[in-house]
């Protein structure tokens, strides 16, 4: 790789901004499942349960990488946004905010080694697959029943 990859590198800035946005992705999916109140609370909460675990397994993955890097993985955690609203709608508009923040972060490192290292453009591309993945459920989720077209806000 033509790239110097320390501490002070563009690529482990990215990849610290990602480990950020994911470890604050734990926290968000965390309070979100324990706001979670009414009929439909038991598979939301399963669903918000297995999104801050997915983002915890994202969040190590993206230190992983620094390490292999040389680089040093952030101790900071990404913004945590709290409307202290904490209707379903509500949870999920939020968290499609979060997740196209993200999306940004594993887009914005792929331009920064695109051409430059195959593996870290896998591991991007990989990501920002997984992520339009993520944010088409949660668009699905606030549609309403009926509703082919996409969600807007």
């Amino acid at each position: 790789m033509s790239q110097d990859h320390g501490n002070n590198s563009p690529v482990i800035s990215a990849l610290n901004t990602i480990l950020e946005f994911e470890l604050a992705g734990v926290v968000r999916y965390t309070h979100y499942a324990l706001m979670v109140f009414g009929y439909n609370r038991i598979p939301i909460v399963s669903w918000l349960r297995s999104q801050a675990t997915e983002s915890l397994a994202h969040a190590d993955k993206a230190g992983e990488i620094i390490t292999h890097l040389g680089g040093h993985p952030s101790l900071s955690i990404g913004p945590l946004l709290e409307t202290h609203n904490h209707d379903i709608g509500d949870i999920l508009r939020e968290s499609l905010a979060h997740e196209t923040a993200a999306l940004n972060a594993y887009k914005a490192l792929l331009k920064l080694v695109e051409g430059d290292s195959v593996m870290l453009e896998e591991y991007a591309r990989e990501m920002i697959y997984q992520e339009e993945l993520h944010i088409g459920e949660v668009d699905k989720m606030l549609r309403k029943p009926g509703d082919v077209a996409k969600f807007h806000a």
